[in-house]
């Protein structure tokens, strides 16, 4: 079949029956729905089971999180392509298609379509989910994703915005990261940068649903995982011999990506995720890397990672004001 549809679900019963909808009334009827049920506990498997639709497979087990329910759905999909949908968004009209159409005519590994987002009734875009990033010169053609050099790190990582070739995901052997979150950033890189031939679709096929619920929308235990997702990250461009190449851009995301979670971040969690940068910083420091952190950084990315080297509790780095702020809302 043309497409392989992966869809998996924790605990979704507010919005998986849109979500599977939006997948079976697309105009593009050769597809597989593989639905991952990790551990639902409402009604979720009650909703998805009172779909009549031999197009459908579902998976249930253990709670596992979205990189196991994913890469679960890998072992066993048959399409030609792969697409990845999360449950609490859906797809806007002929999105299978339009992407299917785009990738089979260009024989492309990747291509990378819009997202539009949706917020209590109103969608809004921004530049990141539009692709703004890829000038005019990137439309209508293949290219190779190393003509990106100048703004990888701008590009977004989601995997339910794009559409891939199953038999390249094959060939090099792409899995999630399983038991964190953020498992879409490394896996993203990790294809980006193996694939070969690549194209944009400046259309809008995709709506993410903004709601509390949503990883990205609450900054809680979830972006504890920040730290360890970079560090599997590091580990993929060191292996590839990218290293060398990103180093400086590398470099730079890698620390910003827990020093924003770090600001961020629920109060209570704060301490746990500053000890959990610490050990990773004390890590680099042993490691010839290190000079590469100490020669490239910015100024700012620099005296955040000196900071933390020095100090033993995330109080010791909070600006005298935040401390400050911190000690009048406690009293």
């Amino acid at each position: 079949m043309k497409i392989s549809v992966i869809l998996p679900v924790f605990n979704g019963e507010k919005f998986i029956k849109k979500a599977i909808e939006s997948v079976l009334n697309q105009s593009l009827s050769d597809f597989e729905l593989i639905i991952v049920n990790d551990g639902s506990t409402d009604n979720t498997l009650d909703i998805i089971e009172s779909f009549n639709d031999e197009r459908i497979t579902v998976v249930s087990q253990s709670n596992q999180g979205p990189g196991a329910s994913r890469n679960r759905a890998l072992e066993i999909v048959s399409g030609e392509y792969l697409m990845f949908l999360d449950s609490d968004d859906w797809f806007c009209d002929d999105a299978l298609k339009i992407a299917y159409d785009e990738a089979k005519t260009n024989d492309t590994d990747i291509s990378i379509f819009q997202i539009i987002k949706y917020n209590q009734g109103e969608y809004s875009e921004n530049d990141w989910f539009n692709l703004n990033n890829f000038d005019e010169s990137f439309e209508n053609r293949v290219f190779n994703p190393h003509e990106c050099g100048d703004f990888l790190f701008d590009i977004s990582v989601s995997a339910c915005q794009k559409i891939f070739k199953r038999k390249f995901i094959d060939q090099i052997h792409a899995r999630f990261p399983e038991g964190i979150y953020f498992e879409d950033m490394p896996f993203f890189f990790y294809t980006f940068l193996k694939a070969e031939r690549v194209s944009i679709i400046k259309r809008h096929l995709y709506v993410r649903r903004k709601h509390e619920g949503s990883i990205t929308e609450s900054v809680d235990s979830k972006f504890l995982d920040t730290v360890e997702a970079g560090q599997i990250l590091m580990d993929i461009f060191i292996e590839n011999d990218w290293y060398d190449i990103y180093l400086f851009d590398l470099l730079a995301f890698k620390i910003n990506g827990p020093r924003y979670a770090l600001m961020g971040i629920e109060e209570k969690y704060k301490e746990q995720l500053f000890m959990l940068i610490k050990k990773d910083y004390e890590q680099i420091k042993s490691t010839p890397y290190y000079e590469d952190y100490v020669k490239n950084l910015g100024p700012v990315k620099k005296k955040f990672m000196e900071d933390v080297l020095s100090s033993d509790s995330y109080t010791e780095i909070i600006p005298e004001k935040m401390k400050m702020n911190s000690e009048t809302m406690t009293h």
